[in-house]
């Protein structure tokens, strides 16, 4: 109960932290950034309307309030999941353009790495348990694949899959000819997104399974000469009984840790990528909004970047906890 409560304790303050910094970064911009903000949006066409107006106060605090009323306003409207509108989708609200964006997101990047880390997990799992064999030849191309930068893969991708062979398509997450209105509840639009998506997908699986069949191959080896498993092959059990309740069961731990971590930044997407391929996630999302310098949009995206990295993070905690009951004993 005490490591819980503990736990619990330090991601609340870590939150307040996170919070409160996003609520400093625009106050503490050089300049006017209130009246940039404004020209800017007057050059767009914007027109400044009192939503408008609550909008950028929502940003950088009321001219007429202090520093403290303005955070404690920049709370209630937190609470209220109002985060300001966009200079450059304006009149968009901030929370619309990150709930359209997060889907592809999480669906993208999200299934991917879940992929990657099945894969690198069952085959390190593998390479750890058959080391010093034909198995181990595996871990040079794994150290290889590591090493692969996911832009470089993707253009690669891009020049001989798209450009060259013409298999998939060079950009965007569905056929803007097929649907011009945008995205639609049908199977036809879902099979244009996984079309548009496989070779994404493809990228960050490659390019990132390497690193989980490195960490579990280790862990493995380590794993094979603990005092438990020496016994349990003493004791002549089974070795699938023992690969798999004993050794993985007991290497996938920091893996599982590991996995968490990504899980939490499935939501910033794989920003690089995102942009390589022109897919309508959070990463192209926050890309934008830093070229444009639209800073609701980005205080917006790093918020929502910031929860679930924390989110994620208290989940595995937890878990990790009920799992391996040395974590909590060392509370």
């Amino acid at each position: 109960m005490k490591y819980y409560l503990r736990r619990v304790v330090f991601y609340l303050i870590t939150l307040w932290g996170a919070v409160s910094l996003n609520f400093l970064l625009p106050r503490m911009m050089p300049g006017d950034a209130r009246s940039i903000f404004i020209d800017k949006m007057m050059r767009r066409g914007g027109e400044i309307t009192p939503a408008m107006t609550k909008s950028i106060d929502v940003i950088f605090g009321a001219e007429d309030a202090s520093l403290w009323e303005q955070y404690l306003r920049y709370w209630g409207n937190l609470f209220k999941g109002d985060l300001g509108v966009s200079v450059t989708k304006f009149p968009a609200p901030v929370t619309e353009l990150i709930g359209a964006a997060l889907p592809w997101t999480l669906t993208l990047v999200g299934l991917a790495t879940a992929l990657s880390f099945i894969l690198g997990v069952a085959i390190g799992a593998f390479a750890g348990w058959k080391r010093g064999t034909a198995a181990d030849a595996l871990i040079p191309a794994m150290t290889l694949l590591q090493s692969l930068p996911y832009f470089w893969l993707a253009l690669i991708f891009i020049s001989v899959f798209s450009v060259g062979l013409g298999i998939f398509p060079i950009i965007g997450g569905y056929s803007l000819r097929d649907f011009p209105g945008g995205p639609e509840a049908s199977w036809e639009f879902i099979g244009s997104a996984f079309y548009h998506g496989l070779l994404p997908a493809i990228t960050i699986v490659i390019a990132s399974v390497g690193g989980w069949v490195l960490g579990m191959r280790n862990m493995m080896v380590s794993t094979l000469s603990e005092d438990y498993v020496v016994t349990a092959e003493a004791k002549g059990l089974r070795r699938s009984r023992i690969f798999f309740w004993y050794a993985v069961r007991n290497a996938a731990l920091p893996s599982i840790a590991g996995f968490g971590i990504s899980l939490g930044f499935v939501v910033a997407g794989a920003i690089v990528m995102e942009q390589v391929f022109t897919y309508p996630g959070v990463g192209k999302l926050m890309i934008n909004a830093v070229q444009d310098k639209d800073f609701a949009l980005m205080q917006g995206v790093f918020l929502v970047i910031t929860v679930t990295v924390l989110a994620a993070n208290f989940i595995m905690d937890m878990i990790y906890g009920l799992i391996d009951p040395r974590a909590r004993s060392n509370v």
